[in-house]
This record gives structure tokens, sequence and C-alpha cells, in this order.
């Protein structure tokens, strides 16, 4: 293989007396879609943090390309190329759906402050480069329509919509998506997975997916990695992960047939 776009080195969390990941390891290589599972508090949304500097990590690295980014700000990862979405949507309510998109494509400016107050041709040309990559990825994601509203005024699945594609705009190499498919329905949930994979071909992206509806990831994912309180349990690809007996007891419990709060078991 070659080197991982991200891995994750031993990486612990502790939150005074509670030891919210314990040694986790795993690497993200290019191209891939990349998942992990594991029931409620298993410690995956304090790994995102961790990986996205939203947290530092109590021990451990995580490498990208190779080279150690562990403590950096979110912001810097953002221009290595790391973007993210969250669980709770972080969306600019009172803005419309084309100007969320412009404010993250002010991370790439094509031109100086000074030739904004001068309105010179180059700057010019770069605000008409800028909106139309906005209009693009408007209709990538099929938002265009509803350009002119605010975002507030949108329905769920269409700001999950645009929140994934306001961390497009940032020109990502690897895509963190926390828990996309939470509150949609079965026909949106299908509409999301054909949506990921689009986007990782059209984009050249990895991604590294968060999802409780587990049917889902097994569909996506080239490979999975699935945590129990806090301990990664199991790697591999979804084939494996549905017929490891330490996933299927993490998920049902040993002569259970119900689930742990997941909703959804591995097969």
């Amino acid at each position: 293989m070659s080197t991982p776009l991200l891995e994750v080195r031993d990486l612990s969390r502790r939150f005074g007396g509670l030891l919210a990941l314990d040694r986790v390891s795993f690497a993200v290589q290019p191209g891939e879609i990349f998942g992990l599972i594991g029931p409620n508090g298993a410690g995956k949304t304090t790994l995102f943090n961790l990986i996205s500097g939203v947290t530092p990590p109590t021990d451990g690295a995580v490498l990208w390309c190779g080279a150690a980014i562990t403590g950096q700000a979110p912001h810097q990862l953002n221009r290595l190329g790391l973007a993210r979405t969250f669980q709770n949507l972080r969306l600019f309510d009172g803005l419309s759906v084309l100007d969320n998109l412009l404010v993250a494509l002010q991370r790439h400016p094509r031109s100086s402050a000074i030739a904004g107050l001068l309105g010179t041709a180059g700057h010019q040309r770069a605000e008409r480069q800028r909106l139309d990559t906005a209009w693009q990825l408007l209709e990538e994601l099929e938002l265009a329509a509803m350009a002119e509203r605010p975002a507030g005024t949108l329905a769920y699945g269409d700001r999950r919509r645009l929140e994934m594609a306001r961390a497009l705009a940032t020109r990502p190499r690897l895509l963190l998506l926390d828990e996309p498919a939470a509150g949609l329905n079965p026909a949106e949930k299908d509409q999301l997975c054909q949506l990921i994979g689009e986007l990782r071909q059209r984009h050249q992206l990895s991604v590294l997916i968060i999802e409780h509806h587990v049917p889902l990831l097994m569909r996506l994912c080239d490979r999975l990695a699935v945590l129990d309180f806090g301990v990664r349990i199991a790697l591999g690809t979804p084939e494996a992960i549905r017929r490891d007996p330490k996933v299927i007891e993490a998920y049902l419990g040993t002569g259970s047939g119900t689930g742990s709060g997941t909703g959804d078991s591995p097969s």
C-alpha cells in the first residue's frame, strides 16, 4: 500500500478519570471510504474531535501523509486538506444557501484585499470563479433551486447536504462525515450512499465516516473499524466485520436478540 493519507497511532483521550479512547490505531488510504461504527458512547465522535483538531489527544499521534499533525488547530488541518461535517449542523442559518458556500470558498483567496478595494480585473475574475465553483457544488448536491433561501429554512436533509457542500468548498483530500444519515428516511439514506460514492470519484476524495446506520456503511465502505468503550475491537472489510464475534457481541450482546442502542445490527 502507499503511504496512508491519514494515520491514527495509539490515540488516547482522558476526560478526568474517564478513558474515552484507549490506544486506537488505523489508517485511511488515498481514495478509500473508511467507516467507524460502534454502540453509543463508544468514542467515535471523540475520535473525530481528536483527528480534526477540536480536542487534543492525551496520548498518541495523528499523521497526515506520514508527517505528524497532532495538536494542530482545525483551520491548519483544513489548509492541509482535511474537512469535516458535524453531527449537530453548524450552518450560517441567516445567510442564503449560496452565501454559505461563498464564505467557505474564501479559504482560497485568489486576489489581495487591495485588489478587492480597487476592483481590479484580476479580482473580478477571481470572484466570478468563486461564484462558478459555488454554483457547481450546489448543482452536485441538488441545492441550486434553493440557492437564495436562508439556510435555516431548509428541510433537514437539505441542510445536511449543504453542510457537505460547504466542506467540499474547501477542496479537501479527506472528508470527515459525522453521522450524515442521522434524521434521514430510508430513501434519503439510499440517495446519500450513492452521493458519497459519486463525490469520491468526482473530487478524488478519501472519506472517513461515522454512522449509526450500519447497513449503509456495509454497502458504502471499503474497510471499517469498530469501537466499543473506547477500544478498537475489529478492523477489516465489511464482510469480515459482519462475521466478527466481537462485533456481534458489542451490538447484540451474548445470547440476546436486541440491539445496544445503535438501532442496527452488523447484518
